[in-house]
């Protein structure tokens, strides 16, 4: 037993120091000589994620030139989609993590206020999800905190600089509790001072339309139902989202992203939801000079989608 990984110790394989960052070797190269060809495992058929962040095209090319008796196979999110349903043991620690990332929205509300510089807020963040919540410590995220302001909240994945919170606009704070590498994100926005009547309407709707997504969110449906439920209460309120997705599915993670990149809860995805699937429904508004998130992650249960997180679901407003 290895007791760093969940397999036994003949399962755990390791490349010489010699083929890091060496531009004339590759580890794959040693994976073919040295793992797979003394079990006789290079030949036949092999799948390989083509489309992965951490399998580059170069490992590809090597691996391909080092197995010329076996037939690569693209096997791109096999196993994700195998891990679409969780387990109990998985959701407890979704669970965890909603708690976590619970109070780490409560620190934010209560600690920002206009002047005070954005990576202070951040600094705190950070060091509420690192300390976790209730016992249950907190691992780092996939993605960090996302909280652009103003103008800024035109565009969803902004993180943070030196510059101070204002008086007048809203801030849009995405980001995710974990716990054993499983994570909740939850998205709420604040605005400091008083928002004018249009984002207060689209705060409105956008709540609603979160709503019904919801009620909608069960075995049987589909995720083109959901996302259609939500973009038709949107298109009545005046508010287009020019067909974007309102959410994906989420669990185990590791950087650069803690979406599964497997089914879509998008028009025109016909998957099929199971009980267990767990899923980031995030209906975000983004226009050219405002933005506005309240964002739900959620479980498939039995009798229809429970939020993982019980936080206020409105805009936030502080004076």
């Amino acid at each position: 037993q290895v007791d760093w990984v969940y397999m036994a110790a003949e399962n755990v394989f390791y490349y010489p120091d010699y083929y890091v960052m060496n531009p004339h070797l590759h580890p794959m190269e040693y994976l073919v000589k040295a793992v797979l060809a003394p079990k006789l495992w290079d030949r036949g058929r092999i799948g390989v994620e083509k489309d992965n962040y951490y399998f580059s095209a170069t490992a590809f090319e090597w691996l391909r030139d080092s197995l010329p008796n076996a037939q690569l196979l693209d096997a791109t999110g096999l196993v994700n989609w195998c891990r679409a349903v969780k387990s109990d043991q998985e959701l407890l620690y979704m669970y965890h993590a909603a708690r976590i990332v619970e109070n780490m929205h409560r620190v934010a509300f209560e600690m920002i206020e206009p002047g005070l510089p954005k990576h202070h807020l951040v600094a705190e963040i950070n060091r509420q999800a690192v300390l976790g919540y209730e016992g249950h410590f907190g691992d780092y995220a996939s993605i960090v905190p996302m909280l652009p302001s103003g103008a800024d909240a035109s565009a969803p994945h902004l993180t943070w600089d030196d510059q101070p919170f204002n008086k007048g606009e809203g801030t849009f704070i995405e980001m995710a509790g974990v716990h054993r590498r499983y994570h909740c994100p939850l998205s709420r926005t604040i605005f400091l001072g008083e928002p004018d009547d249009e984002f207060k309407r689209a705060d409105e709707a956008l709540t609603i339309a979160l709503e019904a997504a919801m009620d909608v969110a069960k075995p049987g449906n589909t995720c083109a139902d959901v996302a259609n439920v939500l973009q038709t209460i949107l298109d009545k309120a005046g508010f287009d989202r020019a067909g974007a997705r309102c959410g994906y599915p989420i669990g185990l993670s590791y950087p650069p992203d803690w979406g599964e990149r497997t089914m879509s809860l998008r028009s025109g995805d016909d998957t099929v939801l199971q009980e267990g699937m767990t899923f980031h429904l995030m209906p975000g508004l983004w226009f050219d000079s405002w933005g506005l998130e309240t964002t739900e992650s959620i479980v498939i249960t039995s009798f229809g989608a429970q939020a993982l997180c019980d936080y206020p679901r409105h805009l936030f407003i502080k004076h």
